[in-house]
């Protein structure tokens, strides 16, 4: 299966030299290249991408701003000729930081943690294909040096730790190496809501809530603001409303 890139940069340039170094994966596929965040924005609607290269200083919105915005983003690389941009860059949890002018060489080193996080991805966790709904369904967590079985049912929420996630059940916290947005992708979406960029929880486990955070199990976790929308639209439909 290709890897579906997005450029974003506003210097026609660099999105030639960008592109260029792309052809040469064949593994790799173009699915758009823009030269501002409103445009990569609206693609980002409509067509599903794996990897973006996005520079950080362009004028209107800022990459930095446009990944913010962003509910699902896909996997980052920016491109910026600013190295003091390089800390703000990795708190978002990029995989790589390119600086202008960009090698070849240093786009392959890149690229090569692209696909050393796709190997990760593939080895580290499993979902059984089951009925939504059946007790039995389960995923495989890699924690240290061994594999885990965890019954998604008895999972409460799922934290985000840079990049480790923290799954948390009423018996135990499993920490394993994983991007939450992978786990979101795995979990049944009819029992699961993202509310918060740190925070993936199980609908029925919810004891109360409020406009701005929801209690689980004694603990208070925080709605998001790029996400209250979404949660309230989910919880209505549950028969709930907001405090």
């Amino acid at each position: 299966m290709k890897t579906r890139v997005l450029i974003v940069d506003d210097e026609p340039y660099a999105i030639e030299i960008i592109e260029g170094y792309l052809a040469k994966f064949s593994e790799m596929e173009l699915v758009g290249k823009y030269g501002d965040a409103i445009q990569a924005f609206q693609l980002l609607q409509q067509k599903p991408v794996d990897l973006m290269f996005l520079d950080i200083q362009m004028p209107g919105i800022k990459g930095t701003d446009l990944l913010r915005s962003l509910k699902n983003p896909p996997k980052v690389i920016f491109t910026t000729a600013y190295s003091e941009y390089a800390l703000e860059g990795f708190e978002l949890n990029a995989i790589d930081y390119l600086l202008k002018p960009i090698s070849f060489e240093r786009f392959m080193r890149a690229i090569d943690k692209v696909y050393q996080l796709q190997d990760n991805r593939a080895k580290t966790m499993v979902a059984h294909e089951v009925p939504v709904g059946d007790h039995e369904a389960f995923i495989y967590l890699k924690v240290e040096r061994k594999t885990v079985k965890v019954n998604i049912n008895d999972i409460l929420w799922v934290e985000s730790l840079r990049d480790y996630v923290k799954v948390i059940t009423k018996e135990q916290t499993y920490i394993s190496k994983q991007k939450i947005s992978l786990l979101e992708e795995m979990l049944p979406e009819s029992k699961f809501i993202r509310i918060h960029r740190s925070f993936l929880i199980a609908l029925d486990k919810i004891d109360s809530f409020y406009s701005y955070r929801l209690d689980i199990n004694g603990h208070e976790l925080p709605i998001g603001r790029n996400y209250k929308q979404e949660v309230q639209k989910r919880l209505k439909a549950g028969q709930f409303q907001f405090s």
